[in-house]
């Protein structure tokens, strides 16, 4: 069972955490969880260039290892990426040192001060250490959740998702997975032709280099 936007409650809970950018401007944000890969990857990346925009990619360091020039391809075209645990961790079903060790070796091979806890889930605790050890880094997390890693979901409300919850400020979910691919392949262009036709306009999220 999931949401696809993020309630006030639980932004009020852990609302040391970035949901979403400023709400006073119309600009918003694609992000893409668990890449690089190849074909998937390299698709998102090709529609990206085709519409001219940026946008986020949260990266398993599991899969950077495995394909380095697709990771490569996201930052010569020019977006910015972020840092999603070396092997996907569920973080409340894993202990503190183990999950941190992991963020860790991730960032060897993600460059950023970018975080985001795979599938939304992170104890308070683990956030303490990792802004301890890290003292710039941002946790990223999202109000707008399209529901495409969802194999029982038709690509069509995958793309309503989006559309009916995404405002200004927006951070915005999809995945580069072959498990997502049949619902990204119909949402993310018609999204962001769509939010373009309401005069949103699109960015990544800005990083440092290295946390």
């Amino acid at each position: 069972m999931y949401l696809a936007y993020s309630p006030f409650w639980l932004r009020w809970l852990y609302r040391d955490l970035t949901w979403h950018k400023s709400r006073k401007e119309k600009c918003i944000y694609l992000t893409f969880d668990d890449g690089p890969i190849p074909v998937v990857t390299p698709w998102v990346l090709n529609t990206l260039k085709d519409f001219n925009i940026k946008a986020t990619f949260f990266c398993i360091g599991e899969n950077v290892f495995k394909y380095p020039e697709v990771y490569q391809q996201i930052l010569n075209d020019g977006h910015s990426v972020g840092n999603h645990t070396y092997n996907h961790l569920k973080g409340w079903k894993t202990a503190d040192e183990i999950y941190l060790a992991n963020v860790s070796q991730c960032a060897g091979f993600v460059k950023s001060s970018l975080f985001r806890p795979p599938y939304g889930r992170i104890k308070k605790s683990q956030i303490a250490n990792l802004k301890s050890q890290f003292p710039n880094l941002e946790i990223i997390m999202w109000d707008v959740l399209s529901g495409d890693f969802d194999q029982d979901l038709n690509p069509e409300k995958c793309l309503q998702n989006v559309l009916k919850h995404t405002q200004n400020g927006s951070v915005i979910v999809f995945h580069d997975s072959l498990k997502a691919f049949d619902r990204l392949k119909y949402a993310l262009p018609l999204t962001i032709e769509k939010l373009q036709q309401k005069g949103f306009v699109f960015s990544a999220l800005p990083q440092v280099a290295e946390i």
